[in-house]
């Protein structure tokens, strides 16, 4: 496999959140000649506003944003699910990356989302409203890669199988075709 670069958007801003161990667990795991790049400062960007999104204004932070996502080849969201849906903090993120419209940072780019939740869905409708969302910003969502897993039976930074889903998810992340349509 050639050098690929994974940005990693994580939906939890606790230091010690699972998910953010679980992106630091899969860069650890990331298959040979794959990096996994956990995108920071996802908190200090603010709610997206079109009036400050243009050349003079555009906050530093979502500048870097853009550029760090732009610089990958693939994007992968690790989040939890807060309230039946994905946390604001990536909601944002993918708001950011959506502008300009039509040539945002995640345009044309493979996306996967995985995650774990301490409920019995572990995370599914965040997973799938992330997945709707990155799709709408033009991200070519790879279906194959989402993991919802709860964490309410297992320890997911040590159940080999639940490893086995989740470092497997990246490595079809990728190992995806962008010349060949998403499933």
């Amino acid at each position: 496999m050639t050098d690929t670069t994974i940005a990693v958007l994580v939906g939890s801003l606790r230091a010690d959140s699972l998910n953010r161990r679980l992106a630091e667990r899969l860069a650890s795991l990331a298959p040979a000649g794959v990096r996994v790049d956990i995108v920071e400062g996802l908190d200090q960007i603010p709610f997206y506003n079109e009036d400050v999104d243009n050349p003079a204004s555009v906050p530093a932070s979502a500048v870097a944003l853009r550029e760090r996502v732009a610089a990958a080849d693939r994007v992968l969201a690790v989040t939890p699910e807060y309230n039946g849906t994905m946390p604001a903090v990536l909601n944002n993120a993918i708001d950011w990356l959506s502008r300009p419209y039509g040539a945002g940072a995640m345009v044309g780019k493979p996306f996967g989302v995985v995650g774990a939740t301490p409920t019995p869905y572990g995370g599914k409708w965040a997973h799938a409203d992330a997945a709707r969302s990155a799709r709408i910003a033009g991200a070519v969502v790879v279906e194959d890669v989402t993991v919802s897993q709860s964490a309410l039976e297992v320890d997911v930074l040590t159940d080999p199988d639940v490893l086995a889903r989740l470092s497997g998810a990246v490595r079809l992340l990728a190992e995806h075709d962008t010349s060949a349509p998403a499933a």
